[in-house]
């Protein structure tokens, strides 16, 4: 059985000194396929090496809407040199975080449109970070569709159904993390149990998020497995199937993976 863990930090604190001890548990649990997010310039460099030396790891470009702020001269232009890379296969992380506020909103929104036309023009999937701003996120993704199409997913999605009805509407899919599992996540086990399968995918958001029975350790890419089968029970089908389909849609969503 394979999975696809479609967002990872394996260059953060807790995963990147002990990288490929972490890379040999994900591959005996059966993870095939694991894509190393960017969410800071400085770290490009280090999230393509990861990819360079590692078969089945990937990597994206982009800026955190936490760090927007900090990158005032990242703009589309940039994004797409970087994106060249024959192993860079996504825009992002980028979006909007109203929870924390760690950057402006005005930047924040300039940066978000900037990596839509970065994965517009490039064809990669932009993928899209969103907290506390639904109503924003969603008009700057419908207006930006309007300007022409561009695919995309939200990343470990804790939003309203209503928002991901928004999103699948969009063309978007929607990654499923290790929150599903906590208890209190009612809401969007609700959610989640009702996502079509084709447009679904899983993450672990490791080092963060781990997932029960994990919860209180640093998250690694292995816990995708545990999530999915979470999943699985949740949405009442084969854990084969779900974690097949699941692998097939990542490869699908971010086609660069298949070259």
């Amino acid at each position: 059985m394979m999975f696809a863990d479609s967002h990872c930090h394996l260059n953060y604190k807790g995963l990147g000194e002990q990288q490929p001890e972490i890379l040999a548990r994900a591959r005996a649990r059966g993870v095939s396929a694991m894509l190393n997010i960017a969410t800071r310039e400085s770290e490009w460099d280090a999230v393509i090496g990861t990819a360079e030396r590692e078969p089945d790891v990937w990597a994206t470009v982009g800026i955190h809407p936490h760090e927007a702020d900090q990158h005032p001269d990242v703009g589309t232009a940039r994004l797409i040199e970087r994106a060249a890379h024959p192993r860079v296969v996504g825009i992002g992380e980028s979006g909007l975080d109203y929870y924390y506020d760690h950057s402006d909103r005005d930047r924040q929104r300039a940066s978000f449109r900037a990596h839509i036309a970065a994965a517009r023009e490039t064809g990669l999937p932009i993928v899209v970070h969103m907290r506390d701003a639904e109503e924003d996120a969603a008009a700057i993704l419908r207006e930006e569709m309007g300007k022409g199409a561009y695919p995309g997913v939200i990343h470990c999605f804790t939003a309203s159904g209503a928002f991901a009805d928004i999103a699948l509407e969009l063309g978007f899919y929607i990654s499923i993390s290790g929150i599903v599992t906590f208890k209190n996540a009612k809401d969007l086990q609700e959610t989640a149990a009702r996502l079509p399968l084709e447009r679904l995918l899983i993450e672990t958001d490791a080092p963060f998020l781990a997932p029960v029975p994990h919860r209180g350790k640093t998250g690694e890419p292995a816990f995708v497995a545990d999530t999915a089968e979470f999943l699985a029970k949740l949405r009442g089908e084969e854990l084969s199937v779900l974690a097949e389909t699941t692998a097939a849609n990542f490869h699908a969503l971010f086609a660069k993976t298949r070259a």
